[in-house]
């Protein structure tokens, strides 16, 4: 048997390295087993390691090992519940589009700070276009919503103008994205 010493740092010649997983550059490092792991997390994180590591073929151990690298890396950011917004009373999805009054660091920094403590406020995007963001609130129902637009969102700072957009059916609504 011939064994070839490597120093760290270095590699052997004829191979490739493929740099590890990082929250700035997910892909690389994953292969297809990560990619399964991953998959299957996407779907049912409260699978146990045991049903998991059987699903994508590995051991117990070695797949414990790799889904702790995978959060390590910052790829897995937390293990969550999902719950049913009309269970949770807060089956309104409302989208909201706002503009602001001035384009300045200062303002919008202001809308972001105060943004973060709208009630229901699911999501708070800065956007392209006609808005400079858009929110995704969620509440109960459409009189909720109108407390919520007369006591919060109307006394948000900076605020130009606010288009609210009720929606009447969610078609597709996921957590899961392509690996």
């Amino acid at each position: 048997m011939n064994a070839t010493k490597v120093r760290a740092g270095s590699k052997p010649s004829g191979t490739t390295q493929t740099p590890p997983a990082s929250p700035a550059n997910p892909r690389h490092g994953l292969d297809r087993i990560d990619r399964a792991i991953l998959r299957q997390l996407q779907t049912d994180a409260s699978i146990s390691n045991v049903a998991l590591a059987a699903k994508v073929k590995l051991s117990a151990p070695a797949c414990l090992r790799r889904v702790e690298r995978l959060k390590e890396s910052g790829l897995i950011r937390g293990v969550v519940a999902l719950l049913d917004p009309k269970a949770a009373g807060a089956g309104m999805l409302v989208i909201i589009g706002v503009v602001l009054d001035r384009s300045t660091p200062e303002s919008f920094a202001e809308f972001e700070k105060a943004a973060q403590k709208v009630a229901g406020c699911m999501e708070c995007h800065v956007v392209t276009g006609e808005f400079d963001y858009f929110m995704v609130i969620r509440t109960r129902d459409s009189d909720s919503f109108n407390r919520l637009h007369a006591e919060q969102l109307l006394y948000l700072p900076g605020v130009r103008q606010i288009r609210s957009f009720m929606v009447l059916k969610e078609i597709l609504s996921t957590t899961k994205f392509p690996l």
